[in-house]
């Protein structure tokens, strides 16, 4: 990959192996406007929340620089595709679709969705740390799949093409907090409005004094991984590739933090899709481990049968409830037999990781009762219910959609060191992918 210049902001200010939660400037790589037909044409949702293959094949036509051409590439084996990749980034690099800033900077980013509210955060390259520091959170597993894949993609390219979302609390005094909101009173350095209503912005910061006094604010602090676990795994697998003496820039990864005291994240919940299960076979094995009655559609007054159900309990009937569907009607799921769950669900953890949706669907539904294996091939995870209500009815499959898992839950089982099943929450709103991007080797 063409290398946009040497970078000395990296660990300007912030020293390489302090400890704590550290934030540092870099040399964001963005597109140049003038090269391409829009930035919102451009950009798209992470990786993982493209839901293929027709959101990627949508998202190719808006425009031929696209981001997924490069977090997505689809020709060829998975080593064929990370090549690809790379020689894409290369090329446009060398033809000026893409060019480095100036000067590092912590960039100051700010989403605004259709339906209200607003979000901002810092976006920078955070320094690695592993679970020993509890410095950054995880609180779900991961699955060896993706991180082989990004890992690669990683590799190839020897970029962070898009940033993972961090949470942290911060304090209205803090210096982060004042300088992210004096920043967003300011012209931008780039505003766009995406496909989904959302409106961004971007500014950057390279004031020397205002990055040491952000890194003072949040050197104290820790963080939770709302969004990329998998990516997350993916930086701590190539900094442990790397001598220990000599990691360079692999020791940082890019990520959006956010200060959740005043700007508090949606969690909402990742469908699973059965691809081979049929609705009619889910339903008939099922009988004798939940209640199963129909209700009726459309999809949002079944979600919120779902949603009541879920809220109901406290009887000794337990709160987990899923909603089915792929077959043209809704069935709902409630009341599962509580020796099936005891018999079924580990019970070396806390309560609240047992009593989570994602535990009872995996452990008793999908691994004893439907013997459904936890593979790419025969599950799916959506993020979106009803794209995965369409996938499930064009595959004949099963969409067990899901309720989403109280953020208090998701903290107290992170600050216990427990992690809940993989896929189990989607935070956001999450950052746009294109917007900025960071090249190790520049740094």
């Amino acid at each position: 990959m063409s290398n946009p210049g040497s970078s000395p902001g990296l660990h300007r200010g912030v020293p390489r192996r302090a400890p704590g939660l550290r934030l540092a400037p870099f040399r964001g790589l963005r597109y140049v406007p003038e090269r391409v037909g829009s930035l919102s044409a451009v950009t798209s949702p992470p990786y993982d929340v493209v839901v293929r293959p027709d959101g990627l094949d949508h998202l190719e036509t808006l425009d031929p620089y696209n981001i997924v051409r490069l977090t997505l590439p689809r020709d060829g084996d998975i080593s064929t595709r990370h090549a690809q990749a790379a020689r894409t980034l290369r090329r446009w690099l060398d033809d000026g679709v893409l060019a480095a800033d100036p000067e590092p900077a912590l960039y100051v980013y700010e989403q605004r969705p259709r339906d209200g509210g607003v979000q901002r955060g810092l976006i920078g390259a955070l320094r690695l740390t592993g679970p020993e520091e509890r410095v950054v959170l995880p609180h779900e597993s991961v699955m060896p799949e993706p991180v082989a894949d990004r890992a690669g993609l990683m590799r190839a390219t020897a970029a962070n093409l898009e940033p993972l979302l961090l949470a942290y609390r911060g304090d209205e005094a803090g210096a982060a907090a004042r300088l992210v909101e004096r920043t967003a009173g300011l012209p931008p350095l780039l505003a766009t409005t995406t496909e989904d209503g959302t409106r961004h912005r971007l500014w950057a910061v390279t004031d020397p004094h205002d990055i040491a006094a952000v890194d003072a604010d949040l050197a104290p602090r820790q963080a939770l991984i709302a969004d990329g676990h998998h990516r997350w795994a993916t930086y701590l697998r190539l900094l442990a590739e790397r001598p220990a003496d000599d990691p360079g820039a692999w020791d940082h990864g890019l990520v959006l933090l956010v200060d959740t005291a005043r700007y508090p994240l949606r969690v909402r919940a990742i469908h699973r899709v059965l691809r081979e299960l049929p609705v009619a076979d889910a339903l008939a094995a099922v009988r004798g481990a939940f209640s199963v009655r129909e209700v009726r559609g459309p999809l949002d007054g079944a979600l919120e049968a779902l949603a009541s159900a879920t809220a109901q309990g406290g009887d000794g009937s337990g709160r987990n409830a899923f909603l089915l569907a792929g077959d043209g009607r809704f069935h709902l799921l409630t009341r599962p037999d509580e020796h099936l769950v005891a018999e079924a669900v580990p019970q070396d953890q806390p309560r609240a990781w047992r009593e989570l949706d994602a535990t009872v669907l995996h452990s008793l539904l999908i691994d004893r009762v439907w013997r459904v294996p936890d593979s790419p091939e025969h599950i799916g995870y959506v993020h979106d219910a009803p794209a995965a209500v369409r996938q499930a009815e064009r595959l004949g499959g099963t969409a067990v959609l899901m309720h989403p898992v109280a953020e208090h839950t998701v903290l107290e089982l992170a600050r216990e060191g427990v992690m809940m099943p993989r896929k189990s929450t989607s935070f956001g709103p999450k950052p746009a992918s294109g917007l900025v991007l960071r090249s190790v080797e520049a740094d």
